[in-house]
């Protein structure tokens, strides 16, 4: 397991109340020995005007799961883990249901997390991939 402590899904949910995560309907699924899992509606919030997925709402949720991991990586008491660089390759459309979001590290070091994130719809096609670079700061900066 690489998580620094034992966490429960409930009190990650309570750091994404009223943020960007809980508008969009992000929503986490699991928490696994080395991944975190999410699924987030296509609908009126993360469409875009052709009424599909907007490119936007993918890379929220990619970050957001991404962010999370590195979150419970490090000693939260006296670090931050922040989004440096985010990039998304969008495979394929989705225009109705979910669509879930897992992230597993490429790399965990002491001062960058990278992560590399894949989108998948109901039917299991790969929507959207991504790789998300966390800078890990000091809380005393």
């Amino acid at each position: 397991m690489i998580w620094f402590k034992p966490v429960e899904i409930a009190q990650l949910k309570q750091i994404g109340e009223n943020t960007l995560s809980s508008h969009l309907g992000i929503e986490l699924l699991e928490i696994g020995a080395d991944f975190i899992k999410a699924k987030m509606p296509v609908d009126e919030r993360t469409k875009q005007p052709y009424g599909i997925l907007h490119g936007g709402a993918s890379v929220a949720l990619a970050e957001t799961i991404g962010s999370y991991g590195s979150h419970l990586i490090i000693d939260s008491s006296k670090y931050m883990s922040v989004g440096l660089e985010i990039n998304a390759n969008h495979i394929r459309k989705a225009d109705s249901g979910f669509v879930t979001g897992v992230a597993k590290p490429i790399h965990i070091g002491k001062s960058t997390h990278i992560w590399g994130i894949e989108i998948i719809n109901e039917k299991g096609l790969l929507i959207c991939v991504s790789r998300l670079t966390v800078a890990i700061i000091s809380k005393k900066d």
